[in-house]
Parts: structure tokens; sequence; C-alpha cells
């Protein structure tokens, strides 16, 4: 009967791993070598693409211009990332030490604002941070400024706006580490003498460095894509690489500059995921000592 039972399955998990096997190779893997492959071409103004392979793409980001702009878009992303990091550090240890039948209540909170559209929260911080928004009309009625401050356009706007959007995708792998985080390790080291200083810099933090570099991974990359914000929120001052892409893909028609563009930012994820798997190996050889 039992083997019955298992060979019944069978068909359906066979199926069930094609269709995965099948979606990710359709819609992951091959459009990734399609922008590889769109990267080393030339720019056709009528077919968009053409031949000779060359990397022409490539050496063009090393212009002024374009460069400027990728070091402007990493600088507001990193600035993005740090608040995010620094807000959520504390946030996520907070939450998990709630009791615990309030922790899902307060994800939920967390996570409530996905309900709706990014998009229409960027506009909402528009009406917020307009010249005659709410925060301008409120600093003006309770008498802290004369005139209107401008933060609409700045490069403030497009980072308080970046931070509001993935404040979320730092909290939640940081709150999924410290919800894994054993009490008995910190006992230990506060038994072994060690302050609380201490007990952070040496047990806290280390057990912790998956889940940052895993929100670091969620906040840094799709910051300097989200070309929507530096729109609504900066104007034509604060571009990010999200905005060169869009550019060159629907305005300039340089599909391959935009494909080389895109590839760069692949790269620098595949970055990050070599950080996080090789600290999640460190902490699980770390723990697998400690338990032996």
């Amino acid at each position: 009967m039992a083997r019955n039972h298992l060979g019944s399955k069978s068909p359906f998990r066979t199926a069930t791993l094609w269709l995965i096997w099948g979606w990710l190779l359709i819609f992951a893997l091959l459009p990734n070598i399609l922008v590889i492959a769109v990267s080393f071409l030339t720019r056709d103004s009528s077919a968009f693409i053409s031949l000779p392979v060359s990397i022409d793409s490539y050496v063009r980001m090393i212009d002024p211009l374009y460069f400027e702009v990728f070091v402007h878009s990493l600088w507001m992303a990193g600035i993005t990332t740090v608040i995010c990091l620094l807000l959520g550090y504390p946030f996520a240890w907070l939450v998990s030490k709630a009791k615990v039948r309030w922790q899902p209540l307060l994800m939920l909170l967390l996570i409530l604002p996905f309900w709706t559209n990014s998009l229409v929260r960027t506009y909402a911080l528009k009406l917020l941070f307009a010249n005659n928004g709410l925060i301008n009309k409120l600093l003006l009625a309770i008498g802290v400024i004369d005139t209107p401050i401008d933060i609409l356009y700045t490069q403030g706007a497009v980072i308080a706006g970046l931070t509001y959007l993935l404040f979320p995708f730092m909290v939640l792998p940081l709150y999924a580490v410290f919800t894994d985080l054993r009490n008995d390790m910190l006992l230990a080291s506060q038994d072994l003498g060690a302050t609380r200083a201490q007990t952070f810099w040496h047990v806290v933090l280390p057990l912790t460095t998956p889940g940052i570099i895993s929100g670091v991974l969620l906040v840094l990359l799709p910051a300097m894509g989200m070309f929507y914000v530096a729109d609504i929120l900066g104007g034509s001052r604060n571009l990010l690489v999200g905005n060169i892409i869009k550019n060159q893909f629907l305005d300039a028609r340089d599909w391959p500059f935009g494909a080389a563009a895109s590839v760069l930012l692949t790269l620098a994820m595949a970055v990050l995921l070599l950080a996080y798997r090789a600290s999640s190996r460190r902490i699980g050889k770390t723990d697998f000592n400690e338990v032996a």
C-alpha cells in the first residue's frame, strides 16, 4: 500500500519539478542570457541590435557622464541601505523580543503597506514633500519656518522615498535571524564576564551577519534600479542606474548599452549572494563546532 501510495505521487512530483524547471529556464535563465548576449552586440537604428560583436557598451561605462551617474546612484543606494540597517536592526530585535502573540501583528503592520502599489505610495510621498504639501504646511503652522522649504526634487527626497519603500525588506531577514538567535549563547557570554557591548560585538553581530547581508542584498541593488522613485521625487538631477537602463531601452533605443548596465547590476547581485553564502557557511560551521 505504501509503495502504491508513493507511486501515485511520483507523476505529480515529476510534473511539478518539470514545471518549476521550465519556468526558471524560460522566464529567468533565458532572459538573462539574452541580456548578456545583447550587451555584446552593436546598436542599430532600425533593428535595435546588430553584428559585429563589440565591448563598446561596457567601455562607455567609463565615460564621465555615465560613471558619475553610477557613482551618484551607488551613493544614494548606499545611504538608503545604511539608514534601513540602522533603523531596521533595533526594530527587528525589539519585535523578536516582544510577546509571541504580538509578533505576528507587528509584522503584519510592517508589511501592510505592501498591499498598496509602490507607485501609488511614491505619489503619496510627493504630496507630503511638495512646497504646498503637508510637511511644509505643518511646519508653517507651528512657526518652525517662514517660507516653504524645498524637499521635493532633491537627493534627500529620493533617499527618503527609497527608505520608505525598502525598509521592510531589511527588517524581514533581520527578524528571521533574531528569532533563531539562541538565548543560551547570550547567557554563556554574560556568565564568562562579557559586557553587553562585548556580547553584542562578539556574539550577536557575528550570528546575525547573514541577516545583515541578506537585508543589504534586498535593499542596495533594488534601490539602484527603482527609476520611478527618482523620476517622481528627484527630477532630472538625481538619477539612478535604473533611469539609465530605462532611458536606453525606451528613449535612446540603445539596447546594448542598457543591457550592459543591467549585466553590471546582475554581477553586483552575484557578489552579494556569494558573500551571503560564505557568511551562512561560516555561521553553520561555528554552530557545529560549538555543539560538537
